[in-house]
């Protein structure tokens, strides 16, 4: 059974630079899409970053140029590194993985991260 186990996350002031990691445990044939998620209190989920098997990658306007994904494909290990944080990027950061495994194609999540941006 594949799992996603997420670190990083943390309080943080303003301008501030922030890593979160996201390591796939379990038996993986093949990673379809890793991407990263955010759901803050009173808001709808966003996604905010997700790069692809083939390493296409796209951001959410509001974190692009700030935020930076990459993966390291023989830890299975998605990372988002955060740098010139702002307030309104406070919320709780979900990894996803689309992959296939010994049950087939699936959608897998992280546990979350709270990441706060305060003075």
């Amino acid at each position: 059974q594949v799992q996603l186990v997420e670190s990083g996350g943390g309080l943080v002031q303003p301008g501030g630079s922030l890593r979160l990691s996201c390591a796939a445990s379990g038996t993986i044939f093949r990673l379809y899409s890793q991407c990263w998620y955010r759901l803050a209190p009173g808001k709808q989920r966003e996604m905010v970053a997700i790069v692809t098997g083939n390493g296409n990658i796209n951001y959410l306007d509001s974190v692009k140029g700030r935020f930076t994904i990459s993966t390291d494909n023989s830890k299975n290990t998605v990372y988002l590194q955060m740098d010139n944080l702002k307030s309104e990027d406070t919320a709780v950061y979900y990894c996803n993985a689309v992959l296939r495994d010994v049950n087939g194609t699936g959608d897998y999540w992280g546990q979350g991260t709270q990441v706060t941006v305060s003075s």
